[in-house]
């Protein structure tokens, strides 16, 4: 399924969330898409998969894009865009998508000491050759460059930053 790219003379197309309009620099809400997205939250709260709950909203979208829209905050409230559904329905659908990952096992939690990081020392040796093109030797200049890897049992790179 493609989202819709047609839209009317004169609107923009990039980055506006579903169910606003820009008018004069400034983002209102437009009430057909917002009537929709009042519809998903609802259907998908009252327990439709994804893809059902757009499709009972009215919404031809894939359902990685009804994913993102029911953890998009900007319809709740941002400093540009006008509130479409209610904080309380907003975290609601929050914690049912975490329900549903934790009931389907795609919630990782990360258990501390699991990865280490891994250090690389660079260094290279002079060119034997120097040329006049500069991008002539640069094959030449890469193949000199050694490395190894420097395992600190002591760095880890959940929970602490790694240098």
């Amino acid at each position: 399924m493609r989202v819709e790219l047609k839209r009317k003379a004169g609107e923009m197309m990039s980055h506006i969330p579903f169910g606003y309009n820009i008018q004069n620099g400034r983002a209102v809400v437009n009430e057909e898409e917002a009537v929709k997205i009042e519809k998903l939250f609802e259907a998908y709260l009252s327990g439709l998969s994804l893809s059902k709950a757009a499709q009972k909203a009215g919404i031809k979208r894939c359902h990685t894009s009804i994913a993102r829209m029911l953890a998009d905050k900007r319809y709740v409230k941002d400093k540009f865009y006008p509130p479409i559904i209610s904080k309380d329905t907003f975290e609601k659908a929050q914690l049912e998508r975490r329900r549903r990952a934790e009931a389907l096992g795609r919630i990782y939690e990360h258990k501390g000491n699991e990865k280490k990081c891994l250090n690389f020392r660079f260094h290279a040796s002079m060119p034997d050759n120097l040329y006049d093109d500069p991008f002539q030797p640069a094959e030449y200049a890469y193949s000199l460059i050694k490395s190894e890897v420097i395992l600190d049992d002591n760095q880890e790179c959940y929970g602490n930053p790694c240098p």
